[in-house]
């Protein structure tokens, strides 16, 4: 039985609407339930490791019964899938199952044809990779992630990493690039970039971090100092910037866990700037009018997270039309064999061909032509005036 709403009149745009009544069967519960069945099948791992160990059963049987029209090769995209999709108790049922199994079908297969080495070797290679399989899974599920979450999470992180760096747009007469590349082409770089408009977009501020380390491990430090340092940019008075990020990276306790930075601010509407440095390289300028480039003051604070309370001086200037300023981490500069003087007057021979050429692409150049090549992180920031 239902019950039927008045149909429309030609001024009652009302539409029809029919109300299921007790005793009536509603079409869309049945598709409900169907679809959380489907669901629950997908994602609960009691219906997972019941199927693993119901096929690895199944193959089993039929390879007993049949000797060698079940290779024990057979099994490893089965361990593969429940070493991915499985949480560890359940995955070590089925590890355990899966290698009495496979020494059934080996003893099954050598009684009826006779022992032979490579039979006994097959047996012992799947068992270590179930071995290796349970271990890759343990280690994932200490980040509870299953399948391809994993992968997935890492390249958001790189993505949010790189969205951190990009700088914002400037006011017409003003440029700035920055280049970032990491150790080996790695997807994670422990060189980071955060910068940020202030006071109304008159203001740029930029701070380039060298965290210790190279590879995953540094890229996740790098990501999560990132993420402080921007909500500390433009929150906090320049010349107090490097002193709460010092605070804030010795709070955290990491072992190694220091990083190098320099902290520049411009006024863009005067082009006064001011810069201070944490145990990292100093800024570079190019003064149009003398047609050189210069290094600034060279006072340095400690690196971040070292020492509680530090203090970092800062050095101040101003950037006329045509002059740049160049920031950068040490891998630019190091090299193996020379000291960072040498490094540096090296880059600075790249800069000076940038002056004639035009410093669009530089930062990407200058960091190609660092000295220490694909064997370290390496970042570089380049802002210039028309």
């Amino acid at each position: 039985m239902t019950l039927r709403l008045p149909a429309p009149t030609a001024t009652d745009p009302t539409t029809t609407v029919v109300l299921p009544t007790r005793g009536s069967e509603d079409p869309g519960r049945l598709t409900r339930a169907r679809r959380e069945l489907v669901r629950f099948l997908r994602q609960s791992q009691r219906a997972r490791g019941v199927g693993f160990l119901v096929l690895g059963l199944a193959a089993c049987v039929f390879g007993v019964w049949r000797p060698y029209t079940v290779a024990p090769s057979a099994y490893a995209p089965a361990v593969l899938l429940a070493a991915l999709y499985l949480r560890p108790w359940w995955m070590l049922s089925v590890a355990v199952t899966f290698g009495v199994e496979l020494a059934l079908l080996t003893f099954a297969t050598t009684s009826s044809r006779g022992s032979t080495p490579s039979s006994w070797g097959a047996l012992v290679a799947n068992l270590l990779v179930i071995v290796m399989a349970y271990a890759a899974n343990v280690s994932r599920s200490r980040v509870g992630v299953e399948g391809h979450g994993g992968e997935s999470m890492f390249v958001d992180l790189r993505d949010r990493l790189k969205a951190f760096g990009e700088l914002p747009d400037l006011p017409a007469g003003w440029h700035a690039e920055s280049a970032v590349e990491s150790a080996y082409g790695q997807s994670f770089s422990g060189d980071f970039v955060v910068a940020t408009k202030g006071r109304e977009g008159r203001e740029l501020e930029i701070t380039v971090v060298d965290v210790s380390g190279k590879g995953v491990q540094a890229g996740t430090r790098s990501l999560l100092l990132s993420g402080a340092l921007g909500g500390l940019l433009g929150e906090t008075r320049p010349d107090r910037f490097l002193g709460a990020a010092n605070s804030y990276l010795v709070a955290q306790e990491w072992d190694e866990g220091f990083a190098t930075a320099v902290h520049l601010s411009v006024d863009l509407s005067t082009g006064r700037y001011n810069v201070g440095t944490a145990g990292h390289p100093s800024a570079v300028q190019f003064h149009r009018g003398s047609g050189r480039w210069t290094v600034l003051d060279k006072t340095s604070g400690p690196a971040l997270g070292v020492l509680e309370g530090a203090e970092y001086h800062r050095t101040q200037g101003v950037l006329g039309r045509g002059d740049a300023l160049v920031l950068y981490t040490d891998g630019v500069i190091e090299t193996r064999d020379r000291d960072l003087s040498a490094g540096v007057d090296r880059m600075l021979g790249t800069a000076e061909r940038l002056v004639t050429k035009g410093f669009v692409g530089g930062a990407a150049r200058l960091c190609a032509a660092a000295g220490a090549g694909e064997s370290d992180d390496r970042a570089v920031v380049m802002i210039w005036r028309d």
